[in-house]
């Protein structure tokens, strides 16, 4: 005796939905994975930030001093006359000698030329650092200022100074969060049916966020 018509329906239904919600799961445990560290970073800075004026910040300069070669003072003196009031990054050799005198990477940043200075500013998460270096005799400094790490973490959540790769890597990231609120949301429309307060507490969450931006934020 073959199954009543109904029967099939409802039977392929189930099947569909079992499908549907094993992909599901599986986006969701996935890109869950995938956000974990970055949600618990974005959930601290997130408070570092509200707070930020009322957190202490002690910035460390550190301030230093040398005299670049002749040889590449002759070189930069002659590129700026060439070049001056250009913004252009550094020669290869004034590179080099700034890593060798002290670590700096100056990376190919673009530096403010003139016909008696190099100016460099070289921004960085959780804090600032430049190089200027005077053409008449090569006097050259370097300040780096460190206003510590929750600053840092500040600046990496906001993306501020923080580089190419780790501007992508939010991108992805918030596709990532995307995907995991979105099957979060399906999964729960599936299982909305034998739980009654799903769709109330969906609807909570997302009144209050409205009715406090509507009503105190000005």
């Amino acid at each position: 005796m073959s199954a009543p018509p109904n029967s099939n329906v409802a039977h392929a239904a189930q099947a569909s939905r079992a499908v549907w919600l094993k992909h599901l799961h599986q986006w969701h445990w996935i890109s869950s994975a995938l956000c974990l560290l970055g949600m618990f970073l974005f959930s601290i800075t997130g408070i570092t930030l509200n707070h930020a004026s009322q957190i202490e910040a002690k910035p460390t300069i550190t301030r230093l001093e040398a005299t670049a070669p002749a040889a590449l003072v002759t070189q930069l003196r002659t590129y700026a006359e060439q070049h001056d009031g250009a913004k252009e990054p550094l020669p290869a050799a004034a590179e080099a000698w700034l890593k060798d005198t002290w670590m700096v990477q100056a990376g190919g940043r673009v530096a403010e030329w003139s016909a008696d200075e190099i100016y460099l500013a070289m921004p960085r998460a959780g804090g600032d650092a430049w190089v200027r270096i005077e053409l008449e005799g090569g006097a050259a400094e370097y300040e780096k200022t460190d206003r510590g790490w929750i600053s840092w973490l500040n600046d990496v959540h906001k993306g501020r100074n923080t580089g190419t790769a780790w501007n992508w890597f939010i991108d992805i990231f918030a596709v990532m969060c995307l995907v995991f609120c979105i099957t979060g949301l399906l999964i729960l429309k599936f299982h909305a049916a034998k739980r009654p307060f799903t769709w109330p507490m969906v609807g909570l969450g997302v009144l209050i966020p409205v009715v406090i931006a509507l009503l105190f934020i000005h």
